[in-house]
C-alpha cells in the first residue's frame, strides 16, 4: 500500500473544498488525504449540502491523474462497500454513488477532478445519521460497532487495491453487489431496465427494441 499523508481537523466547512483549495495552491500531492470530525458546510452531488455531525467519517482522498476516469466512480464505491463487508456489514452499491444498508444510505461518494488530480470524497454515517425527506438513512452503529480509524485504514487498502485492478474485475464486483439491477429506472422520461455496465463504465440499459448505453446523470433511481 502506498504511503498516505493524513490532514486531520476536528472541524472544518468541508474536506472536499479544502482539498480543491489545495490543488489550486499548487500544494497537493498524490496520496493526500483530508479528514475532519466534522463539516460545517460538507458538500454532496449538485452541491448539495451534507449535513456531517461529529462521530462520522468525512475525508477527501486526493490521487493523481492525468485525465477524467468514469471508471473511477465505481472503483470507489466498490472499495466503500468491501470494507464494510470487511467488519461484517453487508451492503449495496446504488448507481452511481451511493452505498445502502437495508435500502438505506449509510455513505455518498463525490469525485472531483482538478488540475492534474482527482478528489474522492467519501462520507460514511458510523455514530449518527441526518433525516432527510427524500430518502431514508442509516449508520454503522446500527450494524456493527466499527472504530473510525480502523475503517480508515481498511479504506485506503481497498481503494489502492481496486484501483490497480483491471476493470472487468471492478466490473464484476460492482455487479455483484450493485441495488437495481433487472429493474425499472427512468431514462430521459421513459422507463427501462438497468441491465448493468460495460467494460468502459457506461450504464447499459434496455428498452421493448434496443440496448442503451447511458453516461453521466442521465437515469433516475
Amino acid at each position: 500500500m502506498a504511503n498516505y499523508k493524513l490532514v486531520s481537523f476536528d472541524k472544518i466547512p468541508s474536506t472536499q473544498t479544502y482539498a480543491l483549495g489545495l490543488v489550486s495552491r499548487g500544494a497537493a500531492h498524490d496520496h493526500m488525504i483530508i479528514m475532519a470530525n466534522a463539516q460545517s458546510a460538507g458538500r454532496g452531488r449538485y452541491r448539495r449540502t451534507w449535513i456531517s455531525h461529529h462521530g462520522n467519517l468525512y475525508a477527501s482522498f486526493i490521487f493523481s491523474a492525468d485525465e477524467r476516469d468514469p471508471r473511477l466512480s465505481y472503483v470507489a464505491a466498490v472499495a466503500v462497500a468491501d470494507t464494510l463487508l470487511s467488519f461484517g456489514v453487508h451492503a449495496k452499491i446504488k448507481w452511481p454513488n451511493d452505498i445502502l444498508i437495508d435500502g438505506k444510505k449509510v455513505c455518498g461518494i463525490l469525485i472531483e477532478y482538478a488540475g492534474n488530480f482527482v478528489i474522492v470524497g467519501i462520507g460514511i454515517n458510523i455514530k449518527t445519521n441526518p433525516t432527510i425527506p427524500e430518502y431514508p438513512t442509516t449508520r454503522l452503529d446500527n450494524y456493527a460497532h466499527i472504530d473510525r480509524n480502523s475503517l480508515l485504514n481498511k479504506l485506503m487498502r481497498n481503494l489502492d487495491r481496486w484501483r490497480c485492478t483491471e476493470f472487468a474485475s471492478v466490473r464484476a464486483r460492482w455487479m455483484d453487489m450493485a441495488a437495481g439491477l433487472n429493474r425499472m429506472v427512468k431514462y430521459r422520461g421513459d422507463m427501462v431496465e438497468l441491465i448493468g455496465i460495460n467494460e468502459n463504465g457506461a450504464l447499459v440499459l434496455r428498452d421493448k427494441t434496443r440496448y442503451i448505453l447511458a453516461y453521466g446523470d442521465e437515469i433516475s433511481m
